[in-house]
């Protein structure tokens, strides 16, 4: 693998697509910087080798139109603080104002070029727009995980004028080692837990990880999906009528290639999909009319448990009940300390997908566990087995 620690930045300047695409208050205010301290040990790396960093990102969708609301001017004071080095800004991406301001660069100096979504050449993978960015550079580094599953000019296309000079930043070589983890090299039993309201979100992702787990934990509303098929009563639970055939042939394929399916037994039902509803504990089969299930139930997570704590690669993808309401996490919660636990104890766990993301973060499991992935939809690719542009192109 092409990485950034094979190369030395020595009088060189990296032109690096990093994922800045964060959120911004109405005060323009970054709001949550976690992607800017992602990719903070690439910048640093080139920089301390004695070479200069010339930045790329897009921000939001301004759809070819200069978005004042959207210019990464924004950030700059953000990026500064956290890299601890004052970073240049010049207004555009391309053309000669861009190309006299990385002229006049000097070694461990950073400069942050205008959104690349100003320009429909970015998302349409232009050729001739990649050309033009790829002048701007003598080393190509990709470290921008959450854009990697799209071919555009700056994740992709751009990575063929540098054929002998490109590699992974930090960030996207960590990311590719946690997916290969989970996918390929993991310790075994490996489990994955799949969580979120829809089976048809995660047909491919099923189909593809049966191959390579030992057991799968399902949980969230697609449980109901599951129960249903299999003649259970599931109240006015949220269920894919349409999917039941599918719940049945993927109970059969796991059933065939020796993976251990666990559902759950029961839930914490309740009258409406309200914070303030009446809950009550049911069998996940019997779920009365009128009643639904928004959560797992005490029997379920003393089973999901011991899965857990048994395994020794984990992958986690989806919540396991309705976290936004604190009435229905105790189930994600709970998942959560488990995970925790099976880490302390040696095992590796990677969570992905946008979700489960926001539940780590939001009840501090962050630090807890292995690896929080990034890339949202990158992520999810990754898990169906698709090979991302944005990483073939460092391949090739």
């Amino acid at each position: 693998m092409k990485v950034l620690n094979n190369f030395n930045f020595e009088n060189k300047r990296a032109l690096i697509r990093v994922d800045f695409n964060v959120p911004l208050n109405d005060k323009f205010e970054v709001t949550d910087t976690n992607r800017i301290e992602a990719a903070k040990p690439t910048i640093i790396k080139v920089l301390e080798d004695g070479g200069s960093a010339i930045l790329m990102s897009h921000l939001g969708r301004p759809k070819g139109e200069r978005n004042p609301d959207l210019s990464l001017k924004h950030i700059v004071n953000a990026v500064s603080d956290i890299i601890g080095v004052s970073v240049k800004f010049v207004g555009d991406c391309v053309g000669d104002e861009v190309e006299k301001a990385v002229a006049n660069l000097k070694k461990g100096e950073v400069l942050l070029l205008e959104n690349l979504r100003y320009y429909d050449e970015e998302e349409e993978g232009n050729e001739a727009f990649a050309e033009k960015l790829s002048k701007l550079g003598d080393i190509y580094v990709n470290d921008a995980f959450g854009s990697a599953h799209r071919a555009h000019a700056s994740t992709t296309i751009v990575a063929r004028f540098f054929p002998e000079s490109k590699c992974f930043g930090l960030l996207l070589a960590k990311e590719i080692d946690a997916i290969e983890k989970v996918m390929a090299t993991g310790e075994k039993p490996v489990l994955a837990i799949l969580g979120g309201a829809k089976v048809s979100s995660k047909i491919t992702i099923i189909e593809n990880i049966l191959d390579k787990v030992d057991d799968l934990i399902i949980g969230g509303g697609m449980t109901y999906t599951f129960i249903k098929a299999q003649g259970g009563k599931v109240g006015d639970s949220i269920c894919e009528d349409d999917k039941m055939k599918l719940a049945m042939d993927i109970l059969e394929q796991a059933k065939q290639k020796g993976v251990n399916v666990h559902i759950p037994v029961d839930v914490i039902a309740a009258d409406a999909f309200d914070a303030n509803a009446n809950t009550q504990i049911v069998d996940v089969d019997k779920i009365p009319d009128g009643w639904q299930g928004l959560d797992a139930g005490p029997d379920t997570l003393q089973n999901f448990k011991k899965v857990i704590l048994a395994s020794k690669t984990i992958l986690w993808n989806g919540p396991i009940g309705v976290f936004e309401m604190e009435k229905f996490a105790k189930g994600t919660i709970a998942v959560g300390n488990y995970i925790d636990e099976a880490t302390r104890n040696g095992a590796f766990s990677l969570v992905g997908g946008g979700d489960s993301v926001a539940a780590v973060k939001q009840f501090g499991f962050e630090d807890k566990v292995s690896y929080v992935s990034t890339g949202g939809g990158a992520m999810l690719e990754s898990l169906e087995g698709k090979t991302l542009p944005g990483i073939a192109a460092i391949i090739a």
